[in-house]
């Protein structure tokens, strides 16, 4: 019958790049097909293989405000970005339900080699920290009783101890290459980092019936890549 109400568009907000590549497979697995040129297409709104679902991409820092405003019912996002968010925002208006353990890597201080870390960051010191992360990196270091004077940096952070802009940066390292190729050491590790996804808590409540579905085929597949993986 043409006039049976049809059930709510879910959608789904993804940054490209890693996350995206790594989200895909995780979407088959879990009986959504995406196209496999989504990722390189100019396209902001993709639809998937459910009629019920679509994509919407937009930059990776940006996923926690379309998820918490409702503009896209889930979405994932590293969890570097997550802290970030909520840290600035005050509101934890977000479920957390699945670590979907993609795009690992940790946040860390580095400094330069030779660098005395210990001895600067003694309770009471004083410390210049240039960071994307300020949010994290103030929290961090208020912890240990450190005034840290935050340089906010969108880029090339490691420059910016080299030429005497901070004395340490606050940034994600996954093998610590770029870190040795410019002279810097890891002297500190804040946390691990990986992707999860997050919901609006208003969907999960009016949209449960389409969501939980859905977020528990997500979850299996995970597991299942997971036991793959180790076995």
């Amino acid at each position: 019958d043409s006039s049976d109400p049809q059930p709510p568009m879910l959608t789904l907000a993804l940054s490209k790049g890693r996350i995206f590549a790594d989200t895909v497979p995780l979407l088959a697995a879990a009986g959504i097909e995406v196209a496999a040129d989504a990722d390189s297409s100019r396209k902001l709104i993709i639809p998937t293989g459910d009629p019920g679902l679509r994509l919407i991409i937009v930059r990776a820092t940006d996923v926690p405000t379309y998820v918490q405003y409702g503009a896209a019912d889930f979405g994932v996002a590293g969890s570097d970005v997550l802290d970030e968010h909520l840290a600035q925002a005050g509101d934890h208006a977000l479920y957390q339900p699945i670590d979907l353990g993609i795009g690992r890597c940790r946040m860390s201080v580095a400094a330069r080699v030779g660098f005395d870390y210990e001895q600067a960051i003694r309770r009471g010191s004083r410390l210049r920290i240039a960071t994307k992360f300020t949010a994290i990196a103030r929290e961090h270091f208020a912890r240990k009783g450190v005034h840290a004077e935050l340089v906010k940096l969108y880029g090339s952070m490691e420059l910016a101890p080299l030429v005497g802009l901070a004395d340490a940066i606050v940034d994600l390292v996954s093998t610590g290459s770029t870190l040795r190729a410019n002279q810097l050491v890891e002297v500190e590790q804040i946390g691990e980092v990986s992707s999860r996804l997050i919901v609006n808590q208003a969907s999960m409540k009016t949209r449960a019936e389409a969501l939980e579905p859905l977020l528990r085929r997500l979850a299996a597949a995970v597991a299942q890549r997971d036991r793959e993986a180790k076995s």
